[in-house]
């Protein structure tokens, strides 16, 4: 019998043909990160509880090394750190980055410790918030429809500023899909670029929240548990 793609996969997919569209093109980066690009290098300090083992899985090594201690990735924000530090000399850059991520964190019908990202990366010389909420809504509604109620609530994340989550309505609940903002200036400091000349924007979303929204899933990990009555639907 033939196989065929997740539903994770060919959503995945599908995004990044959405993406292409607007001029973007896919990054990658390991999964197994160094602490630097994965906390220091996006602005989050040392003492920030998602340094913690509860939110962390960190490696056991022997290196006293504290900027090369390995680390799961915990988003793929450590993707776009290591981008702009190879390519400060090759800007305006516009970027997506799909893969997994790890929380070492209890699972529930939306909490996975395992899961799936959607990172997003745009600098150039004039660039608003504007942009990202523009930028945002075309994403989602090439997804959903233009009938799709989302909304913008201020938050703060440590890499970005001002910083924003995103949601939306999904069975009659608000559903958080992910955080985004302005890049910070300290991001393009680290990455040894000028936050004087060059601005950007940056989210980030779960792709296991988009799939369950798409396709009216009620529990991420039916995602994961390998039952043919869901997968074989796809």
């Amino acid at each position: 019998m033939k196989g065929h793609l997740h539903p994770i996969t060919q959503f995945t997919r599908e995004v990044v043909g959405i993406f292409a569209d607007m001029g973007f093109v896919v990054a990658s980066g390991p999964e197994l990160e160094q602490e630097h690009y994965n906390f220091d290098a996006l602005n989050i300090p040392k003492d920030h509880p998602s340094r913690d083992m509860q939110d962390t899985f960190w490696i056991k090594t022997n290196d006293k090394d504290v900027k090369n201690r390995p680390v799961m990735r915990t988003q793929t924000s450590s993707v776009q750190a290591r981008f702009l530090e190879k390519n400060k000399d090759k800007l305006p850059c516009a970027i997506i980055v799909p893969g997994k991520v790890f929380r070492n964190e209890a699972t529930d019908a939306t909490h996975e410790a395992q899961f799936f990202q959607l990172e997003a990366l745009y600098v150039d010389k004039d660039v608003s918030i504007g942009h990202l909420k523009g930028t945002v809504e075309h994403f989602l509604k090439k997804l959903y429809g233009n009938d799709l109620t989302i909304r913008f609530r201020p938050s703060f994340f440590p890499f970005v500023e001002p910083g924003v989550e995103v949601d939306m309505l999904f069975n009659g609940k608000w559903l958080e899909m992910g955080g985004a903002g302005m890049v910070h200036p300290n991001v393009f400091k680290s990455a040894g670029i000028d936050p004087e000349i060059w601005k950007g924007f940056a989210f980030g979303f779960g792709i296991d929240r988009l799939v369950m929204r798409q396709n009216n899933i009620p529990n991420i990990r039916m995602l994961y548990d390998g039952d043919l009555r869901l997968i074989n639907q796809f």
